[in-house]
């Protein structure tokens, strides 16, 4: 992983939008590895980091990260004590959960809202339960969830309305108003809000060619060709040899499958690159090695070969790939395993 491409990704972000960064690191930063990420991440000066369960907030804490630490998800009440000894931030959304928090301490906090996402948050035009409650105990910030900010359907403009609609229902305008994901970010310059939470694009992912801003490349995929054998014309590749040579072929066997998270699907679609040259997945990807053609190339045992990332002047994006493998990039990234080593780059 590039971590140097990283901070660089983030500071094309700072730039376009003129606020401060709360990058999403959750699910292990989107399988890049957290704590590597949230020290990277750290020269930016984000204002906080962002993750979805407390074992994540907990992570960064003992890795030595300061910063706040926002917990997207619904905290229940009984998880409160465990996100205040780890001195996370919630997300609340229920008088209860909101004077629960009050009673055991406070601190700051952020309204969840809902403006058509719905899957967690107060809707935007039912507040009325919580006001009373806001009023005592004043989040530090509020914040929605575009749920097609990648489209250009209009439906980005009618949340970032209905989010000003409840705002100003509340007894004050909290401190910090956040709404942007990577896909709104790359859109639209500077940000309305205080701050933006890019996630996707800092680890290498646009949204298009009419996105206003394009990430570097991040991630890679590499493995080593461990045997290579011959195969006659007519024989089968892999389970259920949905592969056959259609001539003898050369067959790599490599060192990674989808217990590594090179998914199943990727089998007989995707391609690979190997001495510099693309080549295809031969039969069905196994749970620890993948089978490719290598018959037009010179590539033998020990070579490098990338599923993912640039080699020889080419390269396999996280979009081609996860676009052959019928997933989405998010699906590709957090599925790559923590048993797959990880190198870093860059970054400081």
């Amino acid at each position: 992983m590039d971590l140097g491409a990283l901070v660089r990704n983030a500071k094309a972000v700072a730039r376009q939008t003129q606020v401060p960064l709360l990058p999403m690191v959750k699910a292990d930063a989107y399988g890049l590895g957290a704590v590597a990420v949230a020290r990277a991440l750290e020269q930016v000066d984000p204002f906080a980091y962002g993750v979805a369960t407390i074992t994540e907030g907990e992570e960064l804490r003992a890795a030595g990260i300061v910063r706040p630490v926002l917990l997207f998800t619904p905290a229940r009440p009984t998880d409160l004590p465990r996100l205040r000894a780890a001195r996370m931030t919630p997300s609340l959304a229920t008088a209860a959960g909101i004077e629960t928090w009050a009673a055991e301490g406070g601190g700051a906090w952020h309204l969840a809202i809902d403006t058509g996402m719905h899957r967690a948050g107060i809707r935007w035009d039912a507040l009325d339960p919580i006001l009373d409650a806001v009023r005592r105990h004043p989040p530090e910030g509020a914040f929605t969830h575009f749920h097609s900010s990648e489209l250009d359907d209009g439906s980005l403009e009618r949340q970032d309305e209905r989010f000003r609609e409840a705002i100003a229902c509340l007894p004050a305008r909290p401190r910090l108003l956040h709404a942007d994901n990577s896909a709104a970010i790359v859109r639209r310059a500077p940000s309305p809000w205080d701050l933006v939470r890019p996630g996707i694009f800092l680890y290498g992912v646009g949204s298009g060619v009419r996105a206003m801003l394009q990430p570097e490349s991040v991630v890679g995929l590499r493995a080593r060709i461990l045997e290579v054998r011959v195969v006659r014309s007519g024989e089968g590749v892999s389970y259920d040899a949905t592969w056959r040579a259609e001539r003898p072929s050369r067959i790599a066997t490599v060192a990674c499958g989808y217990a590594d998270g090179l998914r199943r699907q990727l089998g007989n679609t995707a391609v690979a690159l190997v001495v510099g040259t693309r080549v295809p997945i031969a039969g069905v990807v196994t749970m620890d090695m993948t089978m490719l053609d290598i018959t037009d190339t010179t590539a033998d045992v020990g070579d490098v070969v990338a599923f993912l990332g640039a080699q020889a002047g080419d390269e396999l994006t996280v979009e081609e790939l996860a676009r052959l493998g019928g997933c989405s990039p998010y699906e590709l990234l957090t599925g790559l395993r923590q048993r797959l080593p990880r190198f870093y780059s860059g970054g400081g």
